[in-house]
């Protein structure tokens, strides 16, 4: 844990991208999904717990029959440093033979997204798509690429809509960098 109260985190952040930016994003998300996804009747998975203020603001802009579960998967535990991969929940529909949106608030190294999207394809999603609020610029490629991207960011770590520092601030309505 930081040394640093959430108010301390937050004073010290630089805002990357403004409340307004990011809902022009996900309005534009919307369409592009529903361009893509809306005869596929798919199943919209939330990867918890990031994902959850992007997947909320996402659903009420798609316009098209759909069902919603979620899965929990970690490298972070409140921390800025991702480690070993813990599942905590997986998904309760049956995926079979079904298009699959995951949607999370970050492609950071892409570990996580991918370990998501090969345990959908075990348990036998036809097809699986992944939207991401937010990307991050790095230097060297990543082993999955995101099919719906809403906003860059920079090799940084950022917090707000969904993305924490130290289990604070997903609540933000904006996206912040830490220092």
């Amino acid at each position: 844990m930081n040394a640093q109260t959430p108010q301390q985190l937050l004073a010290q952040a630089q805002l990357i991208h403004a409340s307004e930016v990011v809902v022009s994003a996900i309005a534009r998300l919307s369409n592009e999904v529903s361009e893509s996804l809306r005869d596929t009747s798919p199943i919209i998975i939330c990867v918890m717990g990031g994902g959850i203020v992007f997947a909320g603001q996402l659903l009420t802009q798609l316009n098209f029959p759909l069902e919603v579960d979620y899965v929990h998967a970690s490298r972070y535990q409140n921390n800025t440093v991702g480690k070993t991969l813990i599942w905590k929940a997986l998904p309760k529909l049956d995926l079979t033979n079904r298009t699959v949106l995951l949607v999370d608030d970050i492609l950071d190294e892409g570990i996580t997204l991918l370990a998501i999207k090969e345990k959908c394809q075990e348990l036998g999603a036809k097809h699986v798509f992944s939207a991401v609020l937010v990307e991050k610029k790095l230097p060297h490629s990543k082993p999955i690429t995101a099919d719906f991207v809403g906003l860059e960011v920079p090799n940084r770590y950022v917090l707000g809509y969904g993305m924490d520092a130290y289990g604070w601030w997903r609540n933000l309505p904006a996206i912040y960098a830490l220092k």
